[in-house]
């Protein structure tokens, strides 16, 4: 790694798991490692310790889950780190994906009694489609698990991914002590141990001495038959997605953490290029290009912000410069681009590629949207799924009607739901993948407008974007379903229908419109 040049040194990755199996806890100590932050909080923490940093909104603190994405800058061994804290609900499973379309790298959490999960199996498919290299650390050792051997033919056998461990537990449950490196034949305790324990093999009498006699024979048994029988780790095949080298260890009593961000320094690959509509953008081209994956309104509620989050994909990002919005074909200027760390944040003077940055704005940037110093690129990959669940937003008093749709705008913009506007004019109607979306959007627009929202069913329970190769058709199909059609934030005709059947039954009978699940965010101007 040259320590000179500043794209080498970064490291963008997400954690993936399923809920509960302790990505908040590792977030935070891995935030630890790096210096961010003095006291790591748990996630269900007794009332007078700090809340976790990665977990900032109300509900989320309340449920102990994650439920928005946090972005996290932190700087630990040469390494400039940005870590992106998904959502594990399969509810908020759009925003992970947006997200896991920003890293180069992810932590895969598994628990040990557990095994894979499927929250983890779907995860786990996104980053296959992209070929995201994934580091394994398989967690909660201090509790009673599953064999590990167990635990790596599952991984094996549901992910269909070459697993080469690293590092091995020493005992399981109450006796575990820590973990043995079978490369390195070292012994690390706890992970405040900066240097590990030299020892001889897996029958050293320091090893001996931390475990009762029956848990030694079987810890020095499982390492010669996994020093023996495992694959070895390999760069390449792990950079290609089909080996994931695997780490033991107990985010919650600091076992096996230290390893797990040595390895990320070590193995995780620094920002490569990245595909746009016209050609591949190299990360080290001195042009600035980046794209918006997230955006989040109301970070500070007393200041009603709106920052998007946008991923450095090549050049240098400079405070106070001007960049291209695509979309519109206008100028932008960054005056004051953030870095953060979770809801915390600091003024970036500059950043690479790879970096994260928080770009105030007041509804000019989308998600999506590709921000360049010039040259007309779109970045491809940050689609929009249709909703599973789609409900009308009701608010006891009438007067605020104009409010629940500005606020209804906002979210839809951040993507916290999608926002379709019935062509008749009826009420709007948010599209949601699962239902604690709803609980979410409730939540926020109670807290952060003072709107008392209920839900109540809609007529229709499936939607469609609709686009055809010939324009009359278009305006044909929509003039013939008046009660039927929205349009989506852009302004895109939506197909409504009130069941599959009804959507088959259009399929069938206009051939020449196309009924598209996914819709592309990005669009040049």
């Amino acid at each position: 790694m040259n320590a000179q040049d500043p794209v080498s040194r970064r490291r963008t990755f997400a954690i993936i798991s399923h809920p509960d199996a302790g990505k908040t806890t590792l977030t935070e100590k891995l935030l630890l490692f790096g210096g961010a932050i003095q006291l790591a909080g748990e996630v269900r923490a007794k009332a007078n310790r700090r809340q976790t940093r990665s977990d900032w909104m109300g509900i989320e603190r309340e449920r102990g889950i994650s439920v928005v994405t946090s972005v996290m800058t932190f700087e630990y061994g040469g390494c400039v780190y940005n870590l992106l804290d998904t959502p594990g609900h399969e509810d908020f499973s759009e925003d992970t994906y947006r997200t896991l379309t920003a890293v180069d790298s992810a932590i895969m959490v598994i628990d040990a009694a557990k095994g894979i999960e499927a929250r983890t199996r779907k995860l786990f498919e996104v980053c296959r489609l992209r070929d995201i290299p994934i580091v394994t650390f398989i967690n909660k050792l201090d509790r009673e698990t599953r064999d590990p051997f167990d635990i790596l033919d599952e991984i094996e056998k549901t992910l269909a991914l070459d697993v080469a461990p690293i590092t091995w537990p020493l005992g399981r449950g109450r006796s575990f002590v820590g973990t043995y490196d079978l490369e390195r034949k070292v012994v690390r305790r706890l992970d405040r141990d900066s240097e590990p324990t030299a020892v001889s093999g897996p029958d050293d009498p320091f090893i001996a001495g931390l475990l009762n006699e029956a848990d030694f024979k079987e810890a020095r048994e499982q390492i010669e038959l996994a020093s023996d029988g495992c694959k070895r780790f390999e760069s390449q095949s792990f950079l290609e997605g089909h080996l994931t080298p695997v780490f033991f260890g107990s985010a919650l009593r600091n076992f096996g953490v230290r390893d797990l961000i040595d390895a990320l320094k070590d193995f995780a690959p620094p920002p490569h290029g990245l595909e746009t509509a016209s050609r591949m953008v190299d990360a080290r081209e001195d042009k600035m290009t980046g794209f918006v994956f997230k955006i989040q309104a109301n970070m500070d509620p007393n200041h009603r912000d709106r920052i998007a989050f946008m991923r450095v994909c090549s050049g240098k990002l400079k405070r106070g410069m001007k960049a291209k919005l695509v979309r519109t074909g206008k100028n932008i200027a960054l005056n004051a681009p953030q870095f953060f760390f979770a809801q915390d944040r600091q003024l970036a003077e500059e950043a690479y590629a790879g970096d994260v940055v928080g770009i105030p704005n007041h509804g000019a940037l989308r998600i999506g949207d590709t921000l360049t110093e010039g040259e007309n690129l779109v970045f491809r990959g940050v689609p929009s799924f249709a909703p599973e669940i789609l409900r009308r937003v009701k608010i006891g008093d009438a007067m605020k009607a104009k409010k629940l749709r500005e606020a209804l705008g906002q979210m839809g913009e951040e993507g916290v739901v999608q926002l379709f506007l019935p062509n008749d004019g009826s009420g709007a109607i948010v599209g949601v993948v699962g239902a604690l979306q709803l609980d979410v959007l409730a939540e926020r627009l109670a807290a952060e407008y003072g709107l008392d929202a209920s839900f109540e069913t809609s007529r229709f329970e499936t939607c469609r974007w609709i686009t055809s190769k010939t324009a009359p058709e278009l305006d044909k199909f929509i003039r013939a379903h008046p009660s039927s059609m929205a349009a989506d934030l852009d302004g895109a005709p939506v197909f409504m229908a009130s069941s599959a059947w009804d959507l088959k039954y259009e399929q069938d009978k206009w051939p020449e419109i196309v009924f598209s699940d996914i819709k592309d965010y990005q669009k040049a101007a």
